[in-house]
């Protein structure tokens, strides 16, 4: 593992171990559990990849994904993945609205 990925690893596990716990205590509304499990598979996915060295690989054409992607979303699988991340990010509010 080269040092981003090792960062990566870290803080993968760390969100690992909060959302377990969070299932585990039921700390979350009924409507977040699945929600919560889906985002728990994916990174369970990427730790996995981290530590059979295969991170990074788009899963649909074997090429490597660009560092930046798996610096914001370690979770991705493709770069088919990123053509709608636009939709995810926090959108600012018109000031003229208020």
């Amino acid at each position: 593992m080269n040092a981003m990925q090792e960062q990566l690893f870290w803080e993968l596990r760390k969100t690992q171990l909060e959302i377990l716990k969070s299932l585990k205590n039921k700390q979350k509304n009924e409507w977040m559990i699945p929600i919560l499990e889906d985002e728990l598979a994916d990174i369970s996915t990427a730790i996995q990849k981290l530590e059979e060295g295969n991170f990074g690989q788009c899963e649909a054409s074997g090429e490597p994904l660009p560092e930046h992607l798996l610096k914001n979303m370690p979770t991705i699988k493709s770069s088919k993945d990123s053509d709608n991340l636009e939709h995810f990010y926090k959108k600012t509010i018109n000031s003229g609205f208020f």
